[in-house]
């Protein structure tokens, strides 16, 4: 009886644990982007520039990142249910201690506390519904739950831009509280313990020299643009992430039970779409950071402008997403993400052409635009990540994919940052130009993917894309 699916047993969870899941990754979502509109105002409050600001943003996405791998052993140890509500519960005290947050130190530990409890959600909000749902209805189940990722991110520079031009920036964390409750007060109710063998130990020491590789990471490309260290010492940060990056490789290949399988490499599809994909995400996540601050700081637009502005980008996905499933029937993988990542680079560089004067109406027309490349990117690479892994090790490679697309959108944060840095230099108020060198330069790293997308065949992920070239496709 333990292996019959909660919702089968219980025909009324059908609608209701993919809705607690769905409200859990709405809070998530909603936060990962109703603070980008708000930077120059927090900024402000605690007296720093909005280019430190990156830190909070890349701080929480970065924690993320690094303790995804963990969430799955957490929820089988003790209880799907008991984790997803500590994780909704850190994360609720997180959003507190980010509004009470006095300086640009405190509010960088308390993202660090809101990662903990985001790298929690995703994953074992995943979970819960595979093992809630009889495979037969887990597509149903993925539809309710994909709706907060398009709601949040349309919600989130509206109500960030709304929240700071007629209140406090400071509140743009308080209203996670009540969403938080309510949230744990549902799954509580609703989410259902599955019986789990008692998992196999951790992999503690092959986590730890991994995440502290990636912090290091993180800590060198953040010192290029506004060192903090003396040159030596910033290189030698690079040196020691490259150290643990290879002590991670020959400790991951003597180890079955690694925090990251490595192994999963040896699958072309999921290769490239991790190091070209990866890289074609830095580029195109750094839009976030950069567009809001030019909107605000280079052409003097309010918060509230900008969000309005901004917004059209995230509801290109209602547009695209409908679109994207028959583009890769037609193109295939190799071709539409080849293709796609020439236009993701053109209109990336094509924002240095925006001047202030740019007429607000032309402004939004690009940037829907751009919003529906971009998803047309994301989605398409996203599908073909997990295409050709099997089933058996499904787990294992979302945990690597998981990370490595938590730390392309840090990454993206932190490198426009950078380079903003670089090429405002001394200078004390960034300008137009300042921005728009930057767009042409991310822009130039997103065409950098196309080599490895051009290894890509016809075959390759069309059992997903159904897509047929020459009157054969692969079974």
């Amino acid at each position: 009886m333990n292996d019959v699916p909660a919702t089968v047993l219980q025909p009324r969870l059908r609608l209701l644990i993919p809705l607690v899941v769905a409200f859990a990754f709405f809070l998530e979502q909603l936060d990962s982007t109703i603070i980008t509109t708000a930077i120059p105002d927090i900024a402000r409050g605690l007296h720093e520039t909005p280019l430190r600001l990156n830190l909070a943003l890349t701080s929480y996405i970065l924690c993320l990142a690094v303790f995804i791998p963990v969430s799955g052993w957490i929820a089988d140890r003790f209880g799907m249910r008991r984790t997803f509500v500590a994780a909704i519960a850190v994360f609720t005290l997180g959003s507190v201690a980010c509004g009470a947050a006095f300086n640009l130190q405190t509010l960088i530990a308390s993202r660090i506390l809101q990662g903990f409890g985001g790298a929690m959600l995703t994953p074992v909000g995943r979970l819960i519904l595979l093992r809630s749902f009889p495979r037969s209805d887990l597509v149903t189940a993925m539809t309710y739950v994909s709706i907060p990722a398009v709601l949040g991110p349309v919600i989130g520079p509206l109500a960030g831009g709304f929240i700071t031009t007629y209140a406090s920036w400071r509140w743009i964390f308080y209203v996670n509280i009540p969403f938080g409750l309510l949230g744990m007060l549902f799954a509580a109710r609703f989410v259902q313990d599955s019986v789990q063998p008692r998992p196999e130990r951790f992999d503690w020491p092959g986590f730890v020299i991994c995440g502290l590789g990636l912090a290091l990471l993180e800590f060198g490309i953040e010192n290029l643009g506004r060192p903090v260290l003396p040159g030596v010492l910033v290189a030698a940060v690079f040196g020691a992430a490259a150290l643990l990056a290879v002590l991670y490789v020959w400790y991951a290949k003597r180890h079955t039970n690694a925090a990251l399988e490595l192994g999963l490499l040896k699958v072309r599809t999921f290769r490239i779409s991790l190091f070209s994909g990866g890289l074609s995400r830095v580029g195109i996540n750094s839009v976030p950071f950069l567009l809001p601050l030019m909107l605000q700081i280079g052409f003097g637009l309010t918060p509230m402008e900008s969000g309005s502005i901004t917004f059209v980008s995230a509801l290109s996905t209602l547009v695209i997403r409908p679109v994207t499933a028959l583009v890769l029937r037609k193109l295939g993988f190799d071709r539409l993400l080849v293709m796609n990542s020439v236009l993701a680079g053109l209109s990336l560089a094509g924002f240095a052409l925006i001047e202030p004067t740019t007429p607000h109406v032309i402004l939004l027309g690009y940037i829907l635009v751009f919003g529906m490349i971009r998803n047309t990117q994301f989605n398409a690479i996203q599908t073909l990540t997990y295409a050709d892994i099997q089933p058996t090790s499904l787990s294992r490679a979302t945990s690597l994919g998981g990370v490595v697309q938590q730390l392309a959108m840090g990454f993206g944060v932190s490198v426009g940052a950078t380079l903003l840095g670089l090429v405002a230099g001394s200078e004390s108020v960034l300008s137009t130009h300042d921005f728009h060198v930057v767009f042409i330069a991310v822009g130039v790293i997103t065409i950098l993917a196309i080599p490895g997308f051009l290894r890509l065949t016809a075959t390759d992920g069309s059992v997903v894309s159904r897509h047929v070239r020459g009157g054969v496709a692969r079974t």
